[in-house]
């Protein structure tokens, strides 16, 4: 069976921030959709580190509803391979981003690409000038089987 998990990465905060390294190994799919309100002026440049670092390494405690966070044992690398949902002719491939720069307030949503291995993330928000950030990670996963039907 398969589930779709939302980890709120950041939520609603008014300065740079940079959230948990959370895991993710094992996804089909992640997105990443990111948030910037309450603009005045200025931007929000958000990013994504990953590591393949195993779960066993991660020396965090859970996050409020339970997902693993990997503290400081997780070692994190800037990803270069988030697919933008930007508009492109048909004859276009993919592009492939390491950020994304909100100047107004929206919504972005990004998708880690599929050849992309990956066990943790974390997200980075910085501000400059003003606004709210937030954002989230949405995994889709297997469930465990219980082996019966």
């Amino acid at each position: 069976m398969i589930r779709l998990r939302r980890i709120t990465a950041i939520n609603a905060v008014t300065a740079t921030t940079t959230s948990n390294k959370f895991w993710v190994g094992g996804a089909r799919r992640i997105g990443l959709i990111y948030r910037r309100a309450n603009h005045g002026s200025g931007s929000t440049a958000f990013t994504a580190k990953g590591s393949l670092e195993p779960y066993e390494l991660g020396n965090g405690a859970a996050d409020a509803v339970g997902n693993k966070t990997g503290g400081t044992a997780i070692t994190m690398t800037a990803l270069n391979t988030l697919i933008d949902n930007v508009t492109n002719t048909n004859s276009q491939t993919l592009t492939r981003v390491n950020s994304k720069t909100l100047s107004a307030d929206g919504d972005a949503l990004l998708w880690v690409s599929p050849e992309t291995m990956v066990n943790w993330l974390e997200i980075t928000a910085t501000e400059t000038t003003d606004g709210t950030h937030s954002a989230w990670i949405v995994v889709e996963e297997d469930l465990p089987s219980t082996g019966s039907f």
